[in-house]
């Protein structure tokens, strides 16, 4: 791992020595595309548009929350910000990396949130734009447009996040992997019709679930919180 954390270091260091009109570029996406996001902003706008899409991108991105937090407890994953200091990185080669105040996120980094829950959760809207544009259009390209725009956000994300040094470059291509896998696996069984109560026995489950689970752990020896 060590050679993939060093990799990821340097290319790190090649995107903060860029123009320095994109570093204010990256910071801005990192923060748009906080998890948080998608409950307060895309969550009410797909709502909006079409009910149906709405409850799913609330639905994926609840789900996708949740399990990245369970994969994080098992795969762990280091920051680069922390890594850099607590493997003596630092002190054997010269860098030139800058921090920014979202560069000492703590906890474990693999895979990325913003890269799973975001792709994730737009899943469903993606899909629903693509279907829109087939219906009104026969060009390829506009077709194309929505997807296209998914991708590069979500490369925009990912690149942003190693920019700040929250994650290597392996955590955000997991997380990327990891999000569209479960907004394509999701999208054809979302709960669109189902009552009050099968939304807050969910939620009952989900907490009771991470809550076990975080309990056998502990039991276990695995120090979640290292």
């Amino acid at each position: 791992m060590e050679a993939l954390h060093t990799a990821g270091i340097h290319f790190a260091e090649v995107l903060q020595s860029g123009p320095p009109w994109l570093e204010n570029f990256w910071v801005t996406i990192t923060s748009l595309a906080d998890p948080k996001c998608i409950f307060t902003i895309c969550f009410p706008l797909a709502y909006f548009l079409d009910r149906k899409v709405g409850v799913a991108v609330l639905w994926v991105g609840l789900l996708a929350e949740w399990l990245n937090v369970v994969f994080k407890w098992f795969l762990f994953g280091e920051r680069p910000f922390w890594w850099i200091h607590e493997s003596g990185f630092a002190g054997r080669q010269p860098l030139t990396l800058r921090q920014f105040p979202v560069s000492c996120e703590t906890g474990p980094g693999s895979p990325s949130g913003h890269c799973m829950i975001t792709g994730a959760a737009l899943w469903p809207l993606v899909t629903a734009l693509t279907a829109l544009a087939s219906r009104h259009s026969k060009s390829l390209v506009l077709k194309l447009i929505p997807f296209s725009a998914y991708t590069l956000l979500l490369l925009a994300v990912g690149l942003s996040r190693v920019f700040v040094l929250a994650h290597f470059p392996h955590q955000v291509l997991g997380g990327i992997v990891a999000g569209a896998a479960l907004g394509w696996g999701l999208q054809a069984h979302i709960p669109a019709r189902r009552s009050l109560g099968f939304f807050a026995a969910s939620s009952l489950g989900l907490l009771l679930g991470s809550v076990a689970l975080h309990g056998l752990m502990v039991a276990a020896g695995v120090d979640i919180d290292w």
